[in-house]
């Protein structure tokens, strides 16, 4: 019985292999839409305006008060490490100055980099928020008001000051801010007078110079009056000796010769 059905319905409904249907449905224009928001009725919209919910308004305005605390946030390894690399510039160099790293090209700051090496002189870039961080716990904290936007660190072991200021004024894109030597704060004008004096050996000389002057002349003074003494003693016995008689070989005195009447 099905399957009678099922091959009348084959027949007549469905169309043979190879012929279209008679017949085709097409609809045109936009689909039907229904779902559409349904209007709430006026007495519930009534209902619902006198039910809402006013929130208290605060005390105090919130812009007054304190921000809320932010949870502290951990440092990276990566940031601890360039911390350490930070102390140890500041520990093992006497000269750190401070330059406005400007926008340089690559083969302009590699051949900077390379006329200060050759006076082992050294450059060092560091974030300045790591910087300012080492900082504000250290005794360089008079340091902080130059570090604004890009800067670069100029250090060295020894103060070459003089070399330093040399190689800056031919780069005027490099300006100095500032820095601190022997652990003294100095400004742009502190390090260029500082480039102004003279080499340590030049002053160690005439030091010493002026010191074996001043050991001459007290040597001088202090055998002056002993020289004089023995002078003045020289001359009182030369005195006394022509003064005094000669006396014979019996012990006598010569008589005194006589005086003649005119």
């Amino acid at each position: 019985m099905a399957a009678a059905v099922a091959g009348m319905l084959r027949r007549g409904l469905l169309p043979q292999a190879g012929q279209l249907p008679t017949r085709q449905l097409v609809r045109y224009g936009s689909k039907a839409v229904t779902r559409h928001r349904r209007v709430m009725h006026f007495e519930r919209q009534k209902l619902m305006a006198v039910t809402e919910y006013i929130p208290p308004k605060p005390a105090v305005n919130p812009r007054c008060l304190p921000p809320p605390p932010r949870p502290p946030q951990e440092e990276t390894g990566l940031v601890r490490l360039l911390r350490q690399e930070i102390a140890a510039v500041f520990r093992d160099n006497r000269m750190i100055a401070v330059c406005q790293n400007v926008a340089l090209s690559a083969e302009d700051k590699l051949l900077m980099r390379h006329r200060l090496r050759k006076h082992k002189i050294l450059m060092k870039v560091f974030p300045n928020q790591i910087l300012k961080s080492f900082l504000e716990d250290s005794k360089y904290q008079n340091l902080l008001p130059l570090f604004v936007g890009h800067n670069l660190l100029l250090v060295s072991e020894e103060p070459k000051v003089k070399e330093m200021v040399r190689i800056l004024k031919s780069v005027p894109f490099l300006p100095l801010l500032g820095g601190c030597i022997d652990d003294t704060i100095l400004s742009r004008q502190g390090f260029v007078s500082y480039s102004k004096l003279p080499s340590l050996a030049l002053v160690q000389g005439e030091l010493v110079g002026g010191l074996t002057l001043l050991t001459a002349q007290t040597h001088s003074l202090l055998q002056h009056q002993p020289l004089q003494l023995t002078a003045l003693l020289d001359q009182y016995v030369r005195q006394q000796h022509e003064e005094d008689p000669v006396v014979p070989a019996s012990g006598q005195p010569d008589p005194p010769d006589p005086v003649l009447d005119s």
